[in-house]
């Protein structure tokens, strides 16, 4: 069984890298040798390091815009009004 399991991954794995576009990105040697000894200290490669970085970006702004639909949606609902402005930025600021 553990074989069969092992051939699907290896196909989807397969298509994946085939459906995969190359990015060339300019760094300075410096950050590249961190970038090379961290992916070695997590048995992956700097691609993969990026890969990740880049998809937990995007994670994070798909949560943050859905976020501020949810909050315009809850403003828009929202039966609080706001009162008429009867001060002045001096007034508030008398002693």
């Amino acid at each position: 069984m553990s074989f069969l399991y092992a051939s699907i991954d290896a196909a989807q794995d397969a298509h994946n890298l085939r459906s995969m576009k190359n990015l060339t990105l300019r760094v300075d040697e410096n950050t590249l040798a961190k970038a090379r000894l961290i992916a070695a200290e997590q048995s992956t490669s700097v691609s993969e390091l990026i890969r990740d970085f880049l998809n937990d970006l995007i994670s994070q702004e798909t949560r943050r815009d859905e976020a501020r639909r949810e909050l315009v949606a809850l403003c828009e609902g929202s039966e609080a009004r706001v009162g008429s402005k009867d001060w002045t930025r001096n007034s508030l600021h008398e002693r």
